[in-house]
This record gives structure tokens, sequence and C-alpha cells, in this order.
């Protein structure tokens, strides 16, 4: 398997990437890539140069699986959009192994955080039919997956839960937010809590 960018003149890549957006989502979120035309031009925004688009290739050229990126607060954010791996080659590596080329694309461009929203629209999850408020955060602190949610998948890889869109597709239907720092400071950028500062004492 190779992870390499989705070229934008291979017609065939990018019919094939599009039909996975159909198939991969067609279970659980039907509404998100109903028809190959609508799946075809999200692949078309996505191959945008100021986007990542990478796609996982079988030896014979099939396309396993894509990813793509959108950078955000001047590049320091990506979000990761979408992810699908073929439903008959999931659970393979595959699906990891595209996340974390995406990590290092990300960071070449300089990036610090990745996010995601991962809808529940189906029930999958425990926040799935709840009326979250007034105690979102206790919701969240306390959610467990009911059937095979992606975001556990993502907290593998090192994600974590950073909030949720409460009512996001309809009531009892949330966005799941999740986001992951891919770089450190270097130590001479560290703030040094107990070093004292001009104008500390003025704020305080």
């Amino acid at each position: 398997m190779q992870i390499l960018d989705l070229r934008a003149a291979d017609d065939d890549q990018r019919r094939q990437a599009a039909a996975l957006l159909v198939a991969g989502f067609r279970e659980n979120w039907p509404e998100a890539w109903p028809t190959l035309e609508e799946a075809l031009a999200d692949v078309a925004q996505m191959l945008d140069p100021e986007r990542i688009c990478r796609v996982a290739l079988a030896v014979d050229g099939t396309v396993l699986g894509w990813i793509g990126g959108i950078p955000e607060y001047d590049g320091n954010v990506w979000e990761l959009h979408p992810l699908v791996v073929a439903p008959a080659q999931q659970r393979r590596g595959i699906g990891r192994a595209l996340v974390e080329d995406f990590e290092q694309q990300c960071a070449a461009r300089g990036g610090w955080t990745i996010w995601l929203g991962s809808d529940d629209e189906n029930n999958l999850t425990s926040l799935g039919g709840l009326d979250v408020y007034p105690d979102v955060l206790g919701h969240i602190a306390a959610i467990r997956n009911l059937r095979d949610h992606p975001y556990t998948f993502y907290q593998k890889l090192g994600f974590s839960i950073v909030g949720i869109i409460p009512d996001a597709n309809g009531f009892g239907k949330p966005d799941i937010l999740l986001a992951k720092r891919i770089q450190r400071p270097s130590s001479e950028r560290n703030f040094n809590h107990d070093k004292h500062h001009p104008g500390d004492d003025a704020a305080r």
C-alpha cells in the first residue's frame, strides 16, 4: 500500500474516491453523500492546492481509502475532512495509516492542531437521543460507545473529545468534536511560569 496525493488529472482515482464516500457513509450517514455526483463535487473541492487530499492505493492502483484536510486559523489548525476506507478493507490499519500520514502532512505545513467532527445521528453513543442540557460537560465526560461510533478510533490515535455541538443534526443528534496537537513547542518557546515578566504586577 502507498499513500500519495490524489491526482487531479486522474479521473479514475477521483471517481473511486467519490464512490468510497457514498459507500462508506451509506449505513450510518446516508445524507452525507447520497449520490456519486455530490461526492465527485466534494472530491473536486478537496483538490484545491491549499488543501490536503491523500489516497491509500493498493498495488494495482485501487483506492482503498482517502483523507482530506482544510486549513484554518492561518494554517495553525487543520480540519480532518473526510476520512473514508472501503467497507471491505476496514479494520486492516488503512485508516490509522491515513491519519498518521495526514498528521505528518499538516505538521510539515506548520500546523499545530487537527480537529474533526463526528456526528451521532443514530444513537451510536450514549449522547444520542439525549437532551444534554444543562450538564453538557457531564454527559461528555460519561460518554459511552454503544454501537461502534468512530470517536473511539480517533481516541486510540491520540485525539481527545474537546466538546460537542448539541442537536447539530436535529434533537439528540450531536456532532462530537475531537482534536489533537501534532507538534510540541521548542524548548526556547516554552512558557516559564516561574519567571517574572514585566507587567506581571500590573495584572494582579
